[in-house]
């Protein structure tokens, strides 16, 4: 029998894998501002095009990464790896390539909300806020609510989207 991961060690391997996510962004962000300045021309003038070049420099790369590294393919990101855990779909096998994809899209869906959102609320300017803009607000801090204390509380430690997506972070 499979002995699931503590939160606290799915916590410190995210992380872990954070710290990649960062200089990640941190490079990117020298690159568009002293290499490429022009990139930030696109985030001005449509909302539609700043959202679409904010997935494809950030979202994307980011959740390629968690989706090949938690995959048949790599079996484990470096915090995964570095902390001893890592993630089985329910006949505790690795993950394929397509349950990689849906359990990234749920576990990240509060982040890609908030981007959705922040874009907005900038495009707002001085604007009065939607009811609208709160209630996405209010989905975002109850998703990472119901991640959290899943994670803590559930019999397996099992995050709102492992239980949806039907996958498990085990100890290796």
């Amino acid at each position: 029998m499979n002995v699931n991961a503590t939160f606290i060690m799915r916590f410190k391997a995210f992380m872990l894998d954070y710290l990649l996510i960062f200089a990640y962004l941190s490079v990117l962000a020298v690159f568009n501002i002293f290499v490429f300045p022009s990139v930030q021309s696109l985030f001005i003038n449509s909302l539609v095009v700043a959202q679409f070049t904010g997935f494809l420099m950030v979202t994307l790369p980011v959740s390629l990464y968690f989706i090949i590294s938690d995959s048949v393919l790599g079996k484990q990101s470096i915090g995964k790896k570095y902390m001893g855990i890592k993630v089985v779909n329910k006949h505790n096998q690795n993950l394929s390539i397509l349950q990689s994809v849906f359990r990234t899209i749920v576990k990240f869906l509060p982040w890609e909300l908030s981007h959705y959102l922040v874009y907005r609320l900038i495009y707002l300017g001085d604007a009065e806020v939607p009811i609208s803009y709160y209630a996405i607000g209010g989905i975002i801090y109850g998703l990472m609510l119901a991640y959290i204390l899943t994670a803590l509380f559930s019999k397996r430690k099992k995050s709102l989207y492992d239980m949806v997506v039907e996958t498990q972070v085990i100890k290796v």
